[in-house]
């Protein structure tokens, strides 16, 4: 029967291969064969590659962030004390490599200089939103290349976003249920209540319901600690319902009893940082890195970044299936994608090209009306100018007849005279002879 069940076709073994769906037979082993050491073989290449984790905190000036983040870790990390003067938010990233026991993590500490300083506070969770996209870019353009190093490529996507909210005890602030609602779909949110030693034990109780009332009214989707595994699902399904929590950091060790724990002192008494009845720091410290690490990591790149990813791959054109629901292959996309803009490539030069002809007729018909300006100028000018030419013909001959006539007139004056003188000359030759003939006229 094996024999025939081996014994099948080329197109048969090619037709089973295309059923994926279909289930496969289990089969028994007649010995010992060793592939039951593949979980040993990943923990021991996970080990030797070592770990990441990135922690973005996220609340305003003086709540304590770095001090909570020495007391996690038990380790004073290095950092300037943010003022209050800051002009807007900034994001300020430090990565640090820590060895406990034989395992290696390299630790990225993300934090909100200024958030919350500024009297507009309208954008403030913008600059958060954009470090946490950049990040997602980053790691995609990384997966879209074509030689890869992902293994060695270091992962600063956020992995856990603690949310620092001031110990009011009233409500949250509208700064507060904005940011978190921008980003609730990019990164897991855990709430806390910074110096919870600020306020009584009752009213903390009442701030905690009256925090998660206003979340769950305002759709904000805080991370959940997974209770789909059975070995932790009883001890993350407990610490559900005590979100968010109230913490209090520390660094200072105190001597209480014979043992010395970190604590802070006041006038009125003692505040045990690691002591479950003063505060929620032990169970911070279980859920974000005792237990639920891994899957805060796994949670980042399944879903906030699968998220980022698709939206982003829908942008440029990519799809999984085309109009008739039916697969679509990377190629086809490309193809249809490549189609697409040189469709849309040739349809800019059509429009270009008429843009073109358009323009150049705008510019041929402004050159003809500008002609014919000018040839109305010119005719303008030149029927002024024979005017003017007449005009001054008019004139000359107006005066050549005015000189002729003057002329006329001067010659029959010297005329005139000339006769005058003559018939003058004449009548004194007269008289003169008159005198001799009669010499009485002189007497006379």
């Amino acid at each position: 029967m094996e024999a025939e069940a081996n014994s099948g076709s080329l197109e048969d073994s090619w037709a089973f291969i295309q059923r994926p769906g279909e289930g496969c037979r289990t089969v028994p082993l007649a010995g010992h064969v060793g592939f039951d050491s593949l979980p040993d073989q990943l923990v021991n290449k996970s080990v030797s590659q070592g770990f990441c984790f990135n922690i973005l905190c996220v609340g305003e000036t003086g709540l304590g962030k770095s001090t909570l983040m020495d007391t996690l870790f038990n380790t004073k990390f290095e950092g300037e004390p943010a003022t209050h003067t800051q002009p807007g938010v900034q994001l300020r990233s430090n990565t640090y490599d820590l060895q406990e026991s034989n395992v290696g993590l390299k630790l990225t500490i993300v934090s909100t200089v200024g958030f919350g300083d500024q009297i507009n506070k309208e954008d403030s969770y913008k600059p958060i939103v954009e470090f946490i996209d950049a990040q997602f870019e980053a790691y995609l353009q990384e997966e879209l290349k074509i030689r890869r190093v992902l293994h060695t490529y270091h992962d600063s996507r956020i992995h856990a976003c603690l949310y620092f909210i001031a110990p009011t005890g009233h409500s949250l602030k509208s700064l507060d249920l904005v940011t978190m609602k921008k980003l609730d779909s990019k990164v897991n949110i855990i709430p806390i209540i910074a110096k919870s030693d600020a306020i009584s034990k009752s009213e903390l109780t009442k701030f905690k319901i009256k925090i998660t009332s206003e979340l769950v009214s305002n759709g904000v989707q805080i991370y959940q600690f997974p209770t789909d595994d059975e070995s932790v699902a009883e001890i993350n399904g407990t610490m559900n319902a005590h979100l968010p929590f109230a913490v209090i950091g520390s660094t200072e060790e105190l001597k209480i009893g014979n043992k010395m724990m970190k604590a802070r002192q006041y006038p009125w008494g003692t505040v045990q940082v690691e002591n479950e009845a003063h505060c929620d720091f032990v169970k911070l410290r279980e859920m974000l890195i005792r237990v639920n690490m891994e899957d805060l990591r796994e949670q980042t790149h399944s879903r906030h970044y699968e998220l980022y990813r698709r939206c982003k791959l829908e942008e440029m054109g990519f799809k999984d299936t085309d109009p008739d629901s039916k697969p679509f292959s990377l190629q086809e996309t490309y193809e249809a994608k490549r189609n697409e803009f040189l469709g849309e490539l040739q349809k800019k030069e059509e429009e270009m090209r008429q843009m073109f002809v358009q323009r150049v007729k705008e510019k041929e018909a402004e050159l003809k009306e500008a002609e014919k300006e000018l040839h109305e100028k010119f005719d303008r000018l030149k029927k002024l100018h024979q005017d003017e030419k007449k005009k001054l013909e008019d004139k000359k001959k107006s005066l050549d007849d005015e000189v002729n006539a003057f002329k006329q007139r001067k010659t029959a004056a010297e005329l005139l005279q000339s006769q005058g003188s003559q018939a003058g000359g004449s009548q004194t030759l007269k008289r003169d002879k008159e005198k001799k003939n009669n010499p009485w006229l002189c007497t006379e």
